[in-house]
């Protein structure tokens, strides 16, 4: 069953929000969303935090700068989503343009695993690096590390994700959630943390005179923000105020087609138009272009696309990338009918917590089926297939997907505290982690997941509850507000607007035998609307939960009702 509830706005908020300048709209959603004054809502770069906050940056700037003077090898080793390819973009961009002789490695999820691995290492140091750093990954990467240091490779580590007990003996970590970090946005994605850290160097470099001396121009760091802005949007961290800065400043820089090549060309490819960009684009139709590089083959050819400046170059590579993602969302779809037939024809979905295998799953797309099944169900869901094609390693990689009441970090950290046999490595966010199992424990683990799962959560909190900003007047329902509205940064915990109201229904009609086209009427209007992946009968009088949006046909703009969810009225 689904809930729709009302969001509530402080109305000192509202008026404090419409006098320092906000639509009315706008001050109700705003307020609605914690926010209470207009310098929250600053997305100018100069309101960002200091990079001074953030733990053992100005010593990690101080060993770049010391290798950059000294020519020392670097290597980054990134992670092989879109947080990692950007971040790792970021780095290659940036450091090279300060002077820096550094390279990439992105090692294949398949063979390697996550993280900077023992192995790992063994891979980069035929390179012979003398300075490994590490992008969106390496706060785990105990062993790794160790190995490094064996191997006389110093380590520069810069993740976001959350430490485990212990923390790998690095020559420096930069991480705003590590022990100590009074950072104030702890929500940075792998992206910021990287952007962070060029800030910093060029900072140090500066009060070297490195630029005059070596007779290189500073690097305009800014440019690199729609990197950080796709990194931070596909890797869904909370757009905190800082995050929105960030953010913003990168959709701004793609309105006005400042961007990098890669990007213009992911435009291109998934007929987005950069004018008009949004976090949706970042998020649906740029972000899974990139990791679907990640999921099927290596991420190299991403980063490929995302460093080049040669645009033809970077076409060739988005057309790859997007024949990836068509192969992606054909494998998707297959493991997800077999996951929705497993939950119909074993009842998983009374269980609180939901596990599911099957032998012949892809390992790099576990991630969107435990993620598609969460939502079909409102329970925390694991995925787990082969960490090898022909099983020979006797272990399953596991990728699971949270509702908001559960910490999945957290309770994989409890059965492991509890069955300590259990989880052989585990690692994470609130929302998201991943695992490994023995093959043959994956029943007791199943079991285990959905008795902690239970022991965590009430019946309230498994109940899938949609929040709205209540209804929208009918003055709004309007295409300049659905413009206006569209403008606005939305995110993960900046949640885009629904509205909830009653509506007569005039028509319905089924799209490609997948969606309901339906024609709405309230207080004698009449509005299209459409309900995505969705093939059921409506009542003649429903109480709906929507977006509102912009629908172009034909070069005709109109507003459409997006339903999240109906009931009869």
């Amino acid at each position: 069953m689904t809930r729709i509830v009302q969001r509530r706005a402080s109305q000192n908020a509202i008026h404090a929000l419409q006098m320092a300048g906000q639509p009315p709209l706008l001050a109700r959603l705003y307020a609605a969303r914690g926010i209470t004054s207009g310098a929250a809502l600053n997305t100018e770069l100069a309101a960002l935090l200091p990079p001074e906050g953030l733990k053992s940056i100005a010593e990690g700037a101080r060993m770049l700068a010391d290798g950059i003077e000294a020519g020392t090898r670097m290597l980054i080793v990134a992670d092989y989503d879109c947080d990692g390819a950007t971040a790792c973009a970021v780095g290659i961009r940036a450091l090279r343009a300060m002077g820096a002789k550094v390279d990439y490695l992105v090692p294949n999820r398949f063979e390697y695993g996550y993280g900077l691995t023992p192995a790992i290492v063994e891979l980069a140091a035929t390179s012979k690096p003398e300075l490994l750093i590490t992008v969106d990954n390496g706060i785990a990467s105990v062993e790794g590390v160790a190995r490094a240091k064996e191997l006389g490779i110093a380590c520069l580590i810069t993740d976001h994700h959350l430490p485990g007990d212990t923390l790998p003996l690095a020559d420096v970590i930069i991480n705003p959630n590590q022990p100590g970090c009074t950072f104030a946005s702890k929500s940075l994605a792998g992206v910021g943390v990287m952007f962070y850290v060029a800030m910093a160097l060029r900072a140090e470099l500066r009060k070297r005179n490195w630029f005059a001396r070596s007779g290189r121009a500073e690097p305009k760091l800014a440019d690199l923000l729609d990197l950080v802005a796709l990194g931070t949007v596909a890797d869904v961290v909370p757009l905190d105020s800082n995050n929105r800065i960030l953010v913003s400043q990168g959709i701004q820089r793609m309105r006005a087609g400042r961007m990098q090549a890669g990007l213009r060309a992911l435009f291109s490819i998934a007929s987005r138009d950069p004018a008009r960009a949004s976090t949706f684009d970042m998020g649906f139709a740029l972000g899974p272009r990139l990791n679907a590089a990640g999921r099927l083959t290596d991420m190299s050819l991403g980063i490929e696309c995302l460093i080049t400046d040669d645009l033809q170059h970077a076409m060739k590579i988005a057309q790859q990338l997007d024949e990836l993602n068509r192969e992606r969302r054909s494998i998707e779809s297959d493991m997800k009918d077999a996951a929705l037939a497993a939950l119909h024809f074993d009842k998983l979905g009374d269980a609180p917590g939901i596990a599911l295998y099957e032998p012949d799953w892809h390992q790099g797309v576990i991630g969107i089926v435990a993620g598609r099944i969460r939502e079909h169900t409102h329970r925390p869901t694991i995925a787990f297939a082969p960490a090898d094609s022909d099983g020979s390693s006797g272990e399953l990689k596991g990728s699971g997907r949270s509702i908001p009441a559960l910490h999945m970090r957290d309770a994989l950290d409890l059965i492991s505290k509890r069955h300590p046999d259990l989880i052989l490595k585990f690692g994470g966010h609130a929302m998201a982690a991943g695992l490994s199992i023995r093959t043959e424990h994956f029943e007791r683990f199943a079991r285990v997941f959905a008795e902690t799962v239970g022991s965590l959560l009430t019946p309230a909190d498994l109940q899938r509850c949609i929040e709205s900003d209540g209804p929208l007047e009918s003055a709004y329902l309007s295409l300049d507000t659905a413009r206006m509205l569209e403008s606005v940064i939305w995110g993960q915990g900046f949640a885009p607007p629904v509205f909830d109201d009653v509506f007569v229904v005039e028509s319905q009609r089924i799209l490609k035998e997948r969606h309901l086209k339906l024609r709405l009427n309230k207080g004698g209007a009449s509005f299209e609307a459409i309900r995505f992946n969705c093939a059921e009968v409506v009542p003649p009088r429903i109480r709906a939960a929507f977006r509102l949006s912009v629908n172009e046909y034909n070069g005709v703009s109109s507003i459409q009702l997006a339903l999240e969810h109906f009931e009869a009225a």
